[in-house]
Formats: structure tokens, C-alpha cells, sequence
């Protein structure tokens, strides 16, 4: 049985439809849209720009791992998104409810049913036992009866397996199974959305294992996970991982292609690539054309082609999403020596660099170059072995 089974049917979300300005609405298969979303912090030296103008879609059952240095950004980005603070300029939507537009009293409201908030260090009532804290969200938000809130709470702590310390306060058990406990009371009003800042920040490695496949068991179950963590292994297993850097988001294939490069350089890159799309069988390169831009697949697919033994062309590989080409030319310096085309019946999307941005890419990343070079010996062994075999 799912984790939200047992809930009755609960009164519809507050909020929404009468604030909800037509030209924000969310994208139909997102439930997490932020716009050109600015927060600027006043200090006594100057503004503070924490997020700059930061557009982010996550899309339901997504299990997004947010990663980046101390003071990137990661935890005022989920502030955005909890309602927990407000852009100082740019849209929050959630579903179809306009965050940044609410007030507080029904944003208290519309986060108890729609996000369950799980922080590191638990945020526990230590005076309240297990069981009452996970029926504290029920209380406020005023869902279920009295007897029907215990039962929950009772079916939630089963699921973490907590039950048999219900009754229990939370210094009476360990500091992983307080951050169980939390995800139980996170769970309680069913809320689409859990955000976890740092959950398994303060936990030993194991408990930390158990949390994270908690989290997994939730988002097949159909839960949207959005996780800030400086676990990089963590992060990795996620199905999404997204960086901030400065307050701005790096490109999620460019760090992808190139998980060597620091920050600052894959921020710089991110700040010069341009997006392109390519209709159904269209040219993306031609070969003999000079190398004018670095490519990346983002949607859809492209097929590679070189000359077969009829004077024709022959497809010598499919390219997927996140995948790369165009490098070898602007490597070798040469003109381009195959044709790589648009595939399928769709549309094929790809983010671009100019070959100077490239060079400016890969020249501070000795192990990015050899990387890159791997691959182009790699391809350059594969074309010849293609154009012997279709000869």
C-alpha cells in the first residue's frame, strides 16, 4: 500500500484559481516553475544577490538532487519554492497556485498540504512523542479527525519503520531514526512535493543510505523529491542533478560532458551556449563545412553519417540525449568529416558553443582535454572502421 492510501479525501488546496494570473501559469507537464526569479538580500555593505534571475522546471515524480558550494544559492532556492521567503522579482508556480503572490496566512495553509519540508537537523518538538509530532501537520492544517489523524500517523510511522518507538520522545531515539520520525510528519497531509535540505547532513553514512532509499521507495510511489545535498554520490543517484554556482544554475548537460571542470568555468560556459532546435531529417553539419560550433544533445536524437560504398550515406551512430559532437574538427583544427543530421519524427533540440568558447572550456582542464582527446581517437577509430565496412 502507498504511503497517502489510507488518507481520506481532503477539502481542495486553498488558494489558486483567484490569484492565479493566466500569464504565469505553470507549463502543463511541470509542477515546479521558476521564472526569472531575482532574491536580493540588503546588507549593510550592499545588496546581496542570492539568486540571479534563475529559471528552473521540475517535473512530477522527478527526484532532483540541487548540489553547489556553500553560499550558491541551494537553500534559497527551495525558500522559493516552500514559500519559506519571496523573490524579490520573477514568478513561483506550484501546480497552479502562484507562490510568490501569497500571504502569509495562506501560505502557512497551502505549504501544510502541498510541501513536506525535511531539514537536517529534524526540527523535532522535543516535548511532543514520535507519533504526536508526525500529527502535528494533520492539527494545523485541520485534516482528518482526531482518531483518524493517530491511525495515519500510526500507518506513516509503520512505512519508516518508527512504530514501535511512537510513543517515544525524540531524544529517545537515534539521530536516524529522528530524521525518519520527520519524514513521517512530512508525509502526513499527503503533500505532492517533499524538500529535503541537507537530510542526511547530520547522519552517519548508514542512516543516511536508509533515508536516501526512503526517498527512492517515495518518488516510485509518485512523489516529487527536490534534495539539497553535498553528498556528491548522493546526488549522483538522483534522477536530476542540478548545480548552482553564484546564484545562478549551471547548465545541466554542459556539467554532464564535463564533470572535471570547476564551477566558475562551467558557470562562464553556461552564460555563452545557444540553444538550437532542428526540424525532422534537417542538417545540423555538414561534412567539409568549417567547425563553427560544439554540440550537445538535449532532446531527441542525431545520426552521425559518412559516404557508403554507393556514393550514398550511411548512419554510423544515433546520438541521445546528452550526448556530444562537432568536437573533433575544432580539436583537429580541420573541416568537418561527417554529415550529422536530425533523426526520428521529432524535433532534436542541442545547446551550442563557439569553438572559442570550447578552447576557453576545456584550456584550464588537463583531464578534460584527455578526456575529450579518448573520445575523438575513440570516434576517429569507429569512422574508419564504418567507411572499410561500407566500401
Amino acid at each position: 500500500m502507498k504511503f497517502w492510501q489510507r488518507h481520506q479525501a481532503q477539502s481542495p488546496t486553498v488558494l489558486g484559481a483567484a490569484e492565479l494570473d493566466s500569464a504565469t501559469a505553470v507549463s502543463p507537464t511541470a509542477l515546479i516553475e521558476l521564472r526569472n526569479v531575482v532574491k536580493a538580500y540588503q546588507t549593510p555593505v550592499g545588496d546581496f544577490i542570492a539568486l540571479r534571475g534563475l529559471d528552473l522546471t521540475i517535473d512530477r515524480g522527478e527526484f532532483v538532487a540541487v548540489v553547489g558550494k556553500s553560499g550558491s544559492g541551494k537553500s534559497t532556492l527551495i525558500n522559493m519554492i516552500t514559500g519559506i521567503d519571496r523573490p524579490t522579482s520573477g514568478t513561483v508556480m506550484v501546480g497552479n497556485t502562484p507562490v510568490h503572490t501569497l500571504k502569509e496566512g495562506p501560505m502557512a495553509q497551502w505549504r501544510g498540504r502541498n510541501v513536506g519540508v525535511i531539514f537536517q537537523f529534524f526540527q523535532l518538538l522535543p516535548m511532543l512523542s514520535c507519533l504526536e509530532n508526525v500529527m502535528l501537520p494533520m492539527d494545523f492544517c485541520d485534516v482528518n479527525d482526531d482518531k483518524e489523524r493517530e491511525a495515519i500517523a500510526m500507518h506513516l510511522l509503520e512505512q519508516v519503520e518508527m512504530a514501535e518507538h511512537a510513543h517515544k520522545l525524540p531524544s529517545e531515539v537515534s539521530g536516524g531514526q529522528q530524521q525518519r520520525v520527520a519524514i513521517a510528519r512530512a508525509l502526513a497531509n499527503d503533500p505532492p512535493i517533499l524538500v529535503a535540505d541537507e537530510p542526511t547532513g547530520n547522519l552517519d553514512s548508514r542512516s543516511a543510505q536508509a533515508v536516501f532509499r526512503l526517498f527512492e521507495s517515495l518518488v516510485s510511489q509518485g512523489k516529487t523529491i527536490l534534495m539539497v545535498t553535498h553528498d556528491n554520490e548522493l546526488a549522483r543517484r538522483a534522477s536530476r542533478t542540478i548545480t548552482l554556482a553564484d546564484g545562478e544554475l549551471l547548465d545541466e548537460h554542459l556539467a554532464k560532458v564535463f564533470p572535471a571542470l570547476p564551477h566558475d568555468q562551467l558557470l562562464a560556459a553556461t552564460r555563452q551556449i545557444e540553444p538550437q532546435t532542428y526540424a525532422p531529417d534537417q542538417v545540423i553539419i555538414q561534412a567539409g563545412d568549417e567547425p563553427d560550433r560544439f554540440y550537445i544533445v538535449t532532446a531527441g536524437q542525431a545520426e552521425v553519417l559518412l559516404p557508403d560504398r554507393w556514393g550514398g550515406q550511411q548512419v554510423v551512430a544515433t546520438l541521445q540525449n546528452g550526448q556530444y559532437f562537432g568536437e573533433m574538427a575544432i580539436l583537429n583544427g580541420s573541416t568537418r568529416n561527417a554529415t550529422v543530421r536530425a533523426a526520428g519524427e521529432t524535433a532534436v533540440s542541442v545547446i551550442t558553443l563557439s569553438p572559442d568558447a570550447f578552447h576557453a572550456l576545456i584550456a584550464r582542464s588537463p583531464a578534460t582535454r584527455a578526456d575529450l582527446d579518448r573520445v575523438v581517437a575513440q570516434r576517429t577509430d569507429a569512422n574508419k572502421h564504418a567507411a572499410q565496412k561500407g566500401s
